[in-house]
């Protein structure tokens, strides 16, 4: 018989914190507060890190630290800490920090959240761009749970950027001639060209505590986790291309977008192409040089690498597939829209997105 000693978790009052660094390895990190003041603080976890004594370097840094002490700042006591030379792998001091404001409670982690999936509903393009920020406002204010929205539309639409021109993202010929509708989202990135049935889009509205401690460009990897996931169940490899592009092997297939808000609700949102008409959308979009510059590619057919054609499913069958691995990893629960709330996305449409002043905010 041999005697075990008691892991943190089993010792009282000790706080507990994980963090799975995406596409790394698991950060662990158990502490006391006393005073106000971070102690016996203990980093652990698969990573590899060399030399073995930084480890003793990151605890003692991160000891007698303020319990109010930022992500920001927890990273930057790490990163001193560390002896010239010193590698870390499959995480970072950036990781140390989220975990530790997880065990602290001022992040928080997937489980934490009862997450809610609504299913594709067909509604206006623009109605579908102001339930992203009513919803986000309403998961920010506690309202609703954390919600997943996939999208259904049926006029052919462009939805662009926050802070996209009009002038420069549209050909105002193709867009009469297509009879495209023109709609200004509060997320930023590029533009979005939507037929019925040409692509995936759903929307993530979540509380800022999931990604606190999160650098801006990781946040995006981090948020899309599950979907990677559902692409590989039915035979896609995908992976991020910094920042926000979705692409495999063949090519480019999606792109990401992200609004915060000030009462700590945040939208991150995703667009996937499943059949796009490509001579369309260059009828409609001005797609130049330069934007193709760092994309390895002359021409923007090219970048459009449709999933129908990678998986041979129907679309359907594709949102389905990824409203199941969400809802088994999360523990996720069906939801629908209330009244209230595509009440207050058609009032925001009147009195915002529906708007020339809106749309041309930057002409």
């Amino acid at each position: 018989m041999t005697d075990t000693a008691p892991t943190a978790q089993d010792q009282p009052g000790r706080l507990h914190g994980e963090y799975k660094v995406p596409g790394g390895k698991l950060v662990v990190v158990d502490l006391d507060v006393v005073d106000g003041l971070l102690t016996g603080v203990s980093v652990s976890g698969d990573f590899f890190l060399e030399p073995d004594e930084a480890l003793l370097d990151i605890n003692r840094a991160l000891t007698g630290l303020p319990e109010t002490t930022t992500a920001a700042e927890l990273s930057a006591a790490v990163a001193a800490s560390l002896p010239p030379g010193a590698v870390l792998f499959g995480f970072s001091a950036d990781a140390v920090a989220v975990t530790v404001r997880r065990a602290l409670a001022k992040a928080t982690s997937w489980t934490d959240h009862h997450w809610n999936v609504i299913a594709p509903t067909v509604l206006p393009t623009h109605v579908n761009v102001a339930l992203d920020e009513v919803l986000t406002e309403e998961v920010g204010a506690g309202r609703r749970n954390p919600t997943l929205r996939f999208w259904d539309w049926e006029e052919p639409s462009v939805v662009i950027g926050s802070f996209q021109s009009v002038r420069n993202e549209l050909d105002p010929d193709g867009v009469a001639r297509h009879g495209i509708t023109v709609v200004r989202r509060i997320s930023g990135g590029g533009a979005m060209f939507m037929e019925a049935g040409n692509c995936i889009t759903y929307s993530l509205y979540l509380p800022q505590s999931l990604v606190d401690g999160v650098s801006f460009a990781d946040s995006y990897a981090f948020l899309d986790a599950w979907v990677m996931a559902a692409l590989e169940k039915i035979g896609v490899t995908a992976f991020y291309v910094p920042l926000n592009d979705i692409a495999t092997e063949q090519g480019k297939i999606g792109g990401a977008a992200q609004k915060r808000l000030a009462n700590g609700g945040m939208l991150h949102h995703v667009t996937m192409s499943y059949d796009i008409d490509a001579d369309k959308m260059v009828e409609v979009l001005r797609i130049g040089k330069e934007k193709l510059s760092d994309k390895g590619t002359r021409s923007a057919k090219k970048r459009v690498d449709p999933l129908r054609r990678q998986t041979g499913l129907a679309r359907t069958e594709i949102i389905a597939a990824m409203m199941e691995v969400f809802s088994e990893r999360y523990a996720a629960t069906s939801s629908e829209l209330t009244d209230a709330e595509l009440d207050a996305a058609r009032e925001r449409v009147a009195t915002k997105f529906g708007t020339e002043e809106w749309l041309n905010r930057v002409p």
